[in-house]
């Protein structure tokens, strides 16, 4: 079996390595991107967590929705359902399921993420009013991980995703991949991911096409032995430094300051980073903090209060097999939105696990 997983490696890394110089070589910065929904967080523990985070080690199947390596045999029949309540309007739902399949040795997940935006009015060029219509978008995707010698797990997840929005119509298919590398005796976690490796299958009436919103992301948690705490440091779209959207008309209009034409700068370096935080209280309750410098500089207003930008907050309480979450992540002028989250192990109520084994999983 071990040579099995050394030939899958093998495999595995190359494809992988070349698929983020492809991506990395075309990379396009502000709105640039198509599907860029694709980039909100989908689960309230992540959302707490600063919104990216590649190396939680946690029984949360709607983390794994964002790195597959984090799937594990403890998610089996486990379910993910979130409700967020967002700007505008708008309304987001996410749901999530895992399996492991005790034959193939495999983990996998199936996950959902859609936006609905309620109705809008559609006009013509004059703007006389033609009616209303309901614009969406939503991605669907299926998982699967698998575990090396002791220590390492790798994963890949296949993305359809799909925008509607009246006469404007788009599709596509992306592909992630992640790898984790986790020491339980040591309490510490390190991963890393490359997201929406893809492109469109059905571009925009009138568009040329665009690049999905590609991003490397690498990070590291630390739990501490004798104190209910853990750190994780996450660094995201490591593949380009500069990731600065810098208008010099808008920026002067505006009250921003514009950005350093300089290579490199302390600034530009940080902005790459997401901090946080997990307590631990007792074995049943959890609060989490995050901080996101890219989040906090670019939703800053130039001479206006900023708040809480960039900052996010949750807890978790879990009984048995149950898990509440909820997370409430800030952004301009002390705005924010709100998530709650529910896992369950189907199992424990529906009988999945017996079912499975009839059928041959």
């Amino acid at each position: 079996r071990n040579a099995y997983f050394r030939k899958a490696l093998r495999y595995f890394f190359p494809i992988l390595i070349a698929l983020l110089f492809s991506k990395a070589s075309a990379q396009t910065l502000g709105g640039n991107s198509v599907f860029n929904f694709l980039k909100l967080s989908n689960t309230p523990q992540l959302t707490a967590l600063g919104g990216i985070n590649t190396s939680q080690i946690s029984n949360d199947v709607g983390l794994a929705y964002n790195n597959p390596a984090l799937l594990k045999p403890s998610m089996h029949t486990q379910m993910n359902a979130v409700f967020n309540d967002f700007y505008g309007g708008i309304k987001v739902y996410h749901l999530s399921l895992g399996y492991h399949h005790k034959k193939l040795n495999t983990n996998f997940s199936w996950g959902l993420n859609y936006f609905s935006y309620g109705k809008v009015s559609e006009t013509d060029a004059a703007g006389n009013v033609l009616g209303k219509f309901k614009p969406t978008d939503w991605v669907m995707q299926l998982s699967a991980s698998r575990n090396y010698l002791e220590k390492w797990n790798y994963g890949a997840t296949l993305k359809f995703i799909n925008s509607n929005y009246g006469q404007y119509r788009s599709n596509g298919v992306a592909m992630d991949a992640g790898i984790l590398y986790h020491d339980s005796s040591r309490l510490f976690s390190a991963s890393a991911v490359a997201r929406n490796m893809g492109f469109q299958l059905k571009k925009y009436e009138g568009s040329e096409g665009d690049d999905l919103p590609f991003d490397l992301e690498i990070g590291a948690t630390k739990k501490l032995a004798h104190a209910p705490f853990s750190f994780s440091l996450t660094a995201q779209r490591v593949h380009q430094f500069n990731i600065r959207y810098n208008d010099t008309v808008f920026n002067n209009e505006n009250g921003f300051q514009n950005g350093s034409g300089k290579k490199f700068s302390v600034g530009k370096l940080i902005d790459h980073f997401i901090l946080a935080s997990t307590i631990y209280i007792g074995d049943r309750v959890e609060m989490m903090i995050g901080y996101n410098f890219l989040r906090r500089r670019e939703l800053n207003i130039g001479n206006g209060s900023n708040g809480l930008n960039g900052f996010s907050v949750g807890a978790g309480a879990k009984f048995g097999k149950l898990q509440i979450r909820y997370a409430r992540a800030y952004y301009q002028s002390n705005a924010a939105f709100n998530q709650l989250g529910i896992n369950m192990q189907l199992n424990q109520y529906f009988g999945l696990g017996r079912f499975g084994e009839r059928i041959g999983w």
